[in-house]
């Protein structure tokens, strides 16, 4: 009986940050509390005090703001990341950014979805994560889009990344089946994004201007069924510009810049051990 081949070194997945215990457990109390900032209006019973103070929901936000930057730097401090592990998590965060205005208001044409996924599938979901939120971030004081909508987006990106990070194969999945993978998380990917976004707007929309609008009296399968109607109303076209933009560039330029991702990460040497030789006198 044959035995598989092991992979190549060139093959095997550099992580140029690795999240240590602290890390994931600050991380999973940010994504804790990101779960009820987002779905707390199907998670409250119409009598509870929480629906009862949804105008307070912003200051929310914020704080989720201050743990999400808190994670991040956790992240960086523990996996003692080095500077060419921050140069390429600014380059990168920096190329997302510059990326996100090109489709801004035009039907969801937003290429930065699209680097998202192949960096984080290159570089791992702990690094993914950073680059999420870090590049959401970038973008808001780029556009001036700055709010308390902001930290949903940060979370949302972060997730969206470090889901592409945590796809199975990183180290033996190559070529098309590769591509195709990403292109299939990309396209579900992008809908989730949106969908998780319109859950941080939508309990504000005023439930006298609409009946789809969130309406705190209501029980929650009420609520659901407009928060469907809703999202079919009001964001599906872009969303699915979103997907469709990704599916197209993971399947068309996908496989030249994963290539382009593995080769820059294999010369950085993230995981190389630093070696201190003998200087010639």
């Amino acid at each position: 009986m044959s035995t598989p081949t092991p992979a190549r070194p060139a093959d095997r997945q550099v992580r140029a940050l690795r999240l240590g215990p602290r890390s994931w457990l600050a991380l999973a109390l940010v994504s804790a509390v990101g779960v009820a900032g987002f779905g707390w209006p199907f998670l409250a019973p119409p009598e509870s005090a929480v629906s009862a103070h949804a105008s307070d929901a912003p200051w929310l936000f914020a704080g989720l703001l201050v743990l999400l930057v808190a994670v991040v730097a956790s992240a960086l401090s523990e996996s003692s990341l080095g500077a060419k592990a921050v140069a390429m998590l600014g380059v990168l965060a920096a190329a997302g950014a510059a990326l996100r205005p090109i489709g801004a208001g035009t039907a969801g044409l937003e290429p930065m979805f699209f680097l998202m996924v192949l960096s984080g599938r290159v570089l791992g979901p702990g690094f993914g994560f950073a680059l999420g939120s870090v590049t959401m971030f970038a973008s808001a004081l780029l556009t001036g889009g700055v709010g308390p909508w902001m930290p949903f987006q940060m979370l949302a990106m972060g997730w969206f990344t470090m889901g592409a990070g945590l796809l199975p194969g990183p180290d033996r999945l190559r070529g098309r089946a590769e591509v195709w993978m990403l292109a299939v998380y990309g396209f579900l990917a992008a809908f989730a994004y949106g969908t998780v976004m319109n859950m941080a707007g939508w309990p504000f929309m005023s439930a006298l201007a609409s009946d789809i609008a969130f309406d705190g009296d209501d029980p929650v399968a009420a609520n659901l069924a407009r928060f469907v109607a809703y999202c079919l109303a009001t964001s599906l076209g872009w969303d699915l510009g979103r997907a469709v933009v990704t599916v197209v560039l993971t399947l068309t330029a996908g496989a030249a810049v994963l290539r382009a991702l593995r080769r820059a990460t294999r010369r950085a040497a993230f995981e190389a051990p630093v070696t201190f030789g003998d200087t010639p006198r």
